[in-house]
């Protein structure tokens, strides 16, 4: 997966001057090789027209891009609020996705959290996929960064079942309602009082 915020513009203004040159070499370079790889989008305020457009996916496409995944974004300082998409940008990508999806069938799209309520909650610490950060720790999604358990010293089946992940699926905290962005981001004083109990 690649992390890529729309075109030029867009990605570097959020990820750094020259990081859009960069991925388009780097895309370049796994087509040439014939490998799958798909795309990490960040969903916000600023981005979501640009992101769904027909011109920014047909230029993923003819890069080689086989799936993109809509991550909405999430605020962590008050000043990043409003960047986080509201009721009508949500309900606008949903409807956006719909489209795209017939469009594109040769293309697969996620939206997280957006297509949680069609999987039956939120698919993170090991009910669907879980993260690994840069130093090992398996931690329960990328806005969740908490972790019991690295995978430099346990297998990936004993990081699934670790002590943090099973707790968040038998509190059922992941099937929760919650206001957009993350439901762990949202509960995070309750995973911290989980990793205390260990």
């Amino acid at each position: 997966m690649i992390s890529i915020e729309g075109r030029q513009e867009k990605t570097d203004e959020r990820r750094g001057t020259g990081i859009y040159a960069s991925l388009k070499k780097v895309m370049e370079r796994i087509q040439k090789n014939h490998l799958i790889y798909g795309a990490s989008v960040t969903a916000t305020t600023a981005n979501l027209q640009e992101i769904t457009s027909a011109e920014f996916l047909d230029e993923l496409r003819n890069n080689g891009c086989k799936a993109v995944i809509y991550v909405e974004f999430v605020p962590v300082t008050e000043e990043s609020r409003e960047l986080a998409p509201g009721d009508e940008e949500r309900e606008y990508l949903r409807e956006r996705l719909s489209v795209i999806r017939e469009e594109y069938p040769d293309m697969v799209f996620i939206s997280f959290p957006g297509d949680e309520k069609t999987s039956g909650g939120c698919l993170a610490a090991g009910r669907g996929f879980f993260h690994i950060n840069s130093h090992g720790g398996a931690e329960p999604c990328p806005f969740s960064p908490y972790s019991d358990i690295n995978v430099k010293e346990t297998s990936l089946k004993e990081a699934l079942h670790s002590p943090l992940f099973t707790a968040l699926q038998e509190q059922d905290i992941l099937m929760e309602e919650h206001s957009g962005g993350c439901v762990l981001f949202e509960r995070r004083s309750d995973v911290e009082e989980i990793l205390k109990r260990g």
